[in-house]
């Protein structure tokens, strides 16, 4: 009975594996791939069509495999997301891009909340998913967030695209109007601004790109260090959750109004140690570090990982609840994306330069 229930799970693992696996081979396209548009947003996306159009039709003994992979694997795809950061990426921009950094992520986590929840009048949850995934770093931030506050994933497809079409509207806009001028910012800054206040890393390496090699280092290192705050974010997320679930609040999801400790965000912390280890022991010139070859290889199975982890989210996502939501998530996404656009260029502008 067992090994038939394990195996029933290893039906919907592989079903995951399989969506993923074409969401890669899409993804490679060249239309997609001039579009900075990730394996994860095309696996949501094939995830949704498979709980729409075809689910009806595969056996309901499958779906601990498909939550299995919402779950766990979402977990060990975050931590392995710390291969990606390092922190003498901090060094690198130094106290300007850390403060605009910190400002950003913090206004438009608890801005975006109260805005959401009291002025607009939205579901608690979606409310805070959209605004994390605005204010830290998109879709993993989403997903980060989610696994804290076990929200329903409807409500995480959501806010994953409110990320999508505002990020990439973001990754056209920030190019065309550096070069029309019209920003008046130097190259150090437009990085500032970039790395701070796009949405997704994609987005940031896409708008680098297209605006130079001197820019495009700043985005990307700016960008990183937002993504480094996502631990102190979920950390805050786990109390606040805890703390909806212990008053009865309507919609909360934190079980029993414990603390939810997100442990995969101090692993994701350790890997993150671990690898500024090993570029320190690259720099020497020892074989104790991690080649490049082993770093392209951990980051191509986490995004795998968190490709399946995107496709199960979407596999638990109906139209009728995304319809449910309604237009409030996507009204919260465009103020937010307007807070981005003027706060981070004042913040740019003006602070960034004053603390060089």
């Amino acid at each position: 009975m067992f090994s038939q229930k394990r195996g029933h799970m290893l039906h919907g693992v592989l079903l995951i594996a399989l969506f993923s696996c074409a969401a890669f081979y899409i993804g490679s396209a060249q239309v997609f791939t001039a579009l900075s548009i990730s394996p994860l947003i095309i696996g949501i996306i094939l995830g949704m069509i498979y709980a729409n159009l075809l689910r009806m039709h595969l056996p309901e003994t499958w779906v601990p495999g498909i939550q299995f992979c919402s779950k766990r694997l979402l977990r060990i795809g975050i931590i392995l997301y710390g291969f990606r950061l390092t922190f003498q990426d901090i060094a690198a921009v130094g106290v300007a891009g850390i403060t605009v950094d910190a400002i950003i992520v913090t206004v438009t986590i608890i801005g975006g909340y109260f805005f959401g929840s009291r002025v607009l009048k939205m579901d608690k949850d979606t409310a805070m998913l959209t605004s994390v995934g605005s204010g830290v770093c998109g879709a993993a931030a989403v997903l980060g967030a989610e696994a804290t506050m076990r929200s329903k994933p409807y409500k995480t497809a959501v806010a994953v695209a409110t990320v999508v079409i505002f990020g990439t509207v973001a990754m056209f806009v920030y190019p065309a109007a550096y070069r029309s001028g019209v920003l008046d910012l130097t190259p150090t800054e437009m990085g500032i601004f970039s790395g701070s206040t796009l949405h997704e890393v994609a987005h940031a390496v896409g708008a680098g790109n297209a605006l130079g090699d001197e820019i495009a280092s700043t985005t990307v290192i700016v960008k990183m260090i937002r993504v480094m705050m996502l631990v102190p974010v979920l950390l805050l997320l786990g109390v606040w959750a805890a703390r909806r679930a212990r008053g009865g609040e309507a919609g909360a999801e934190g079980g029993k109004g414990k603390v939810a400790v997100p442990w995969f965000a101090f692993g994701f912390l350790a890997v993150i140690g671990l690898n500024s280890l090993s570029v320190y022991l690259n720099t020497l010139s020892t074989p104790l570090g991690i080649p490049s070859w082993g770093s392209d290889l951990i980051n191509y199975v986490d995004t795998f990982l968190l490709t399946m982890a995107m496709v199960a989210l979407g596999a638990e996502t109906s139209f009728d609840k995304f319809k449910k939501a309604g237009a409030k998530p996507f009204i919260l996404a465009g103020v937010l994306f307007v807070w981005l656009i003027g706060g981070g260029y004042v913040l740019a502008k003006y602070l960034a330069p004053a603390l060089m």
